[in-house]
């Protein structure tokens, strides 16, 4: 093939809105080149120059930039709460606390697990939980309900609340969780435990006491913050504290507080205006606060038919910078219900937009 020669350096192209085309074949009909030419190969659809900068002449590719599809994803996962007891009932555990968002730092008080950001993909897709908090119950011998796992992938996992003690299962000890739920106000009256390995989710509810009659009093269910308080004589304990975070960014909300203990004087109050508050024998009793992660309060009714509160239920919230995802079926973010396309919140003052799964199980996908 001849050569053809452009002898001036001045090469004016630009009323073509067209592309140039190099010459192009396939390996095999690579030349051996001269200093100076570019090439596509067909077959392996690179572009290459003929050089000398190893200090070798030869063909080699030119240097082409991976597209990067990954983009960094904070996010807040409460389970749902558990349920307070129903005789002499201690406030059920809030469901367990994760997060990788720090405006409100979740070290606060008795210290907590700050983590670290996720690393996602464009065009992958995730599976999301949230979980609902436990059923309040009803009848002398009802064991209370611990609340449900909240999830993101199989990467972020968080525990559903721990239930409180009921007294006349002879045991009333109360369930472990995410955190703990409150002692029972008689038979064996310990809080139960919270998840604490590998990161902390919350912690212990609080013991109750076994007093003369009328004065028998049952444990708070313990909190993202601190553990549900202990009860006094006549007084339930008042649920463990939750946390506020602002992933949203809204201010003053806060996830996980404790259900408050019932007794035959005052019943204890809810953690952080989201947990349910514990009835005494003139007062109801109240459930945790939905989408908050909420332990439900106690009751202290002696006889069937008085429920206690149910845990609230649980919430996934993401931050990224993707304006888009598409939904699975089964899972309900930012008050769509999948399958299909849905925009993500923007949050003022910044280039974030977060979404907010409230209930279900389902997939997202974002673009």
């Amino acid at each position: 093939m001849a050569t053809t020669k452009v002898t001036t350096d001045v090469i004016d192209m630009s009323g073509n809105a067209g592309g140039l085309t190099w010459v192009k074949g396939t390996t095999a009909q690579q030349p051996s080149g001269v200093i100076g030419e570019i090439r596509e190969d067909t077959e392996t659809n690179r572009t290459l120059v003929y050089t000398d900068e190893t200090g070798t002449a030869k063909w080699i590719n030119l240097k082409e930039e991976a597209i990067s599809t990954s983009f960094t994803v904070d996010y807040l996962v409460i389970a749902g709460g558990g349920s307070g007891g129903v005789h002499q009932g201690g406030g059920g555990g809030a469901g367990g606390y994760r997060t990788s968002y720090g405006t409100v730092s979740p070290i606060t008080l008795n210290g907590g697990t700050m983590e670290s950001a996720l690393s996602l993909s464009v065009g992958t897709v995730y599976v999301v939980t949230v979980g609902p908090g436990g059923a309040a119950v009803s009848g002398t011998g009802a064991r209370a309900n611990d609340g449900v796992n909240s999830s993101f992938s199989t990467i972020i996992i968080s525990t559903g609340g721990g239930g409180g003690g009921t007294a006349s299962l002879n045991v009333g000890n109360a369930y472990d969780g995410g955190s703990g739920g409150g002692g029972s106000g008689d038979r064996a009256t310990t809080g139960g435990s919270a998840v604490t390995s590998p990161v902390i989710q919350g912690y212990a509810g609080g013991n109750g006491i076994e007093g003369a009659s009328g004065n028998r009093s049952a444990g708070a269910g313990g909190g993202a913050a601190d553990p549900g308080d202990a009860a006094t004589t006549g007084n339930g304990g008042d649920g463990g504290i939750g946390l506020e975070n602002e992933i949203t960014g809204a201010t003053g909300v806060f996830y996980a507080g404790g259900g408050g203990g019932s007794a035959q004087g005052n019943g204890g109050t809810g953690g952080s205006g989201v947990g349910g508050t514990g009835a005494s024998n003139t007062t109801g009793t109240t459930s945790g606060s939905p989408n908050t992660g909420g332990g439900g309060g106690g009751n202290d009714g002696d006889t069937g038919g008085q429920n206690s509160g149910a845990g609230g239920s649980g919430i996934v919230i993401l931050r990224c910078t993707k304006a888009t995802a598409t939904l699975g079926s089964g899972i309900t973010v930012n008050s769509t219900a999948g399958p299909g396309s849905v925009n993500g919140v923007a949050i003022s003052g910044t280039s974030d937009y977060y979404y907010s799964a409230t209930a279900g199980t389902g997939t997202i996908t974002f673009s």
